[in-house]
């Protein structure tokens, strides 16, 4: 086991019973103050650690990494060094922040680099030059495809072959804690014999991941499924919002554009594969068995548990999904494997989302348009209102964590509050 993930590992800065962030976590992530340019950092407890000031300090100097790496507006220089050096880092700030190692002990030096997370500024935490979204969700699949085809068609006959998925738009990519403005475009209203324009009506969330790309190709290069995971520099909690009525009438015969192009909300803190290694756990049976480029061998999923709440304006929220990620049906090593079977290159900081986590039981599907079963079954809500789909105002908050055997992993939150279209 990796001296990072020991369960009884303590650090001296004190950590809330089931915080996000014990010290087995240490993710990263990109903050500022007022006072502070952009610079790297990790979350422990209820604090962010500036790496920047740690590294200044000389905490990094064996490391042979320059402090420039710390002191920039995103991870991607950082992830670019590779998983030797940030899983060193990593286990550096481990040693750093546990109560029971004097030899790299910051703990005199507390007041320098440790801010509280509810008093800066956390941003994007990584320059997503492509994204991908993939559409890797079984129960997903078959819910929406029965709402449309009917459910003798729901999958198409491409589906249980290979992890479908799109090429989406990286710079409406937003942290946790940006609006997000209600999109315009076409429409068809049922029964209607052309389309009209304005606001979206039917506006959604969609309860996904996404995993960072932390090692490039080069053109032309495939990558083998057994090496897929070298290339994953960790995770993130993703909402690809859709709207829904523009996306019905414009993706046929293409793929989603402006449905899902105007805003997807990341959580601002990447978690790393080395902290998630003690929940990796089985997928779902894969039948038929995938062509040999896609065929994995051991647990390739991960146990996460996932939430939605939405908070209205005024009055108390409701949670209205519980999901996990392992519900996933093709998991991350063939994502990629399949992206790059063609040549595709990819880069560092490169995002690709799983596409909406839906479960087995109605509870746990990952979208209104699945939990309200497109606006025939309506959530109710703590104020006696109710939900088909978000309303202006609506603010909706994905939460991940993995917990096993007392150790909680957390990614923190991918939050958006929705404003009203623009005149």
């Amino acid at each position: 086991m990796n001296r990072t993930n020991d369960p009884n590992l303590r650090s001296w800065v004190e950590v809330p019973e089931n915080s996000d962030f014990p010290i087995q976590n240490l993710p990263f992530g990109v903050f500022k103050t007022p006072g502070l340019t952009p610079r790297l950092c990790t979350a422990i407890g209820e604090y962010v650690a500036d790496l920047q000031v740690l590294s200044e300090h000389g905490f990094f100097d064996d490391l042979g990494i320059s402090p420039k790496v710390f002191a920039q507006p995103c991870l991607n220089d950082f992830i670019a060094l590779g998983k030797a050096k940030t899983s060193a880092v990593r286990s550096r700030l481990s040693e750093i922040l546990d109560d029971d190692l004097e030899e790299w002990d910051a703990s005199e030096l507390a007041d320098y680099f440790l801010h509280r997370q509810d008093k800066v500024q956390m941003l994007l935490p990584v320059k997503v030059g492509d994204y991908t979204d993939f559409y890797s969700s079984r129960e997903h699949a078959t819910n929406v495809g029965t709402m449309f085809r009917g459910r003798e068609n729901a999958l198409m006959p491409n589906w249980l072959h290979l992890p479908v998925g799109y090429h989406g738009r990286a710079s409406s990519i937003v942290v946790s804690g940006t609006p997000v403005r209600r999109p315009k475009g076409q429409q068809m209203p049922d029964g209607a014999d052309k389309p009209v324009f304005g606001p979206c009506r039917l506006l959604d969330f969609e309860l996904e991941m996404a995993f960072v790309i932390g090692k490039e190709t080069s053109l032309g290069q495939s990558i083998d499924i057994a090496q897929a995971e070298d290339y994953i520099f960790g995770l993130c909690l993703f909402n690809d919002w859709s709207a829904r009525d523009i996306q019905k009438w414009e993706y046929v015969p293409l793929g989603p554009f402006l449905g899902k192009s105007f805003a997807s909300t990341v959580s601002p803190w990447i978690v790393t594969m080395d902290a998630l290694e003690p929940f990796r756990t089985e997928g779902p049976k894969q039948e038929p068995t995938p062509l040999p480029y896609l065929q994995t061998k051991g647990p390739g999923s991960f146990d996460i548990q996932l939430e939605v709440e939405i908070l209205p304006e005024e009055g108390e929220g409701k949670v209205v999904c519980r999901s996990n990620f392992k519900y996933l049906y093709w998991n991350m090593a063939q994502q990629l494997a399949h992206h790059t079977v063609n040549g595709c290159n990819i880069r560092v900081g490169d995002m690709m989302a799983s596409g909406t986590i839906s479960g087995p039981t109605p509870d746990s599907y990952g979208s209104m348009l699945e939990l309200s079963w497109r606006g025939a079954k309506p959530i109710s809500m703590p104020d006696g209102s109710e939900r088909k789909f978000i309303i202006d105002g609506d603010t909706v908050v994905l939460h991940g964590w993995c917990d096993k055997d007392g150790l909680r992993i957390g990614f923190g939150k991918a939050s958006g509050k929705v404003l009203p279209a623009k005149p």
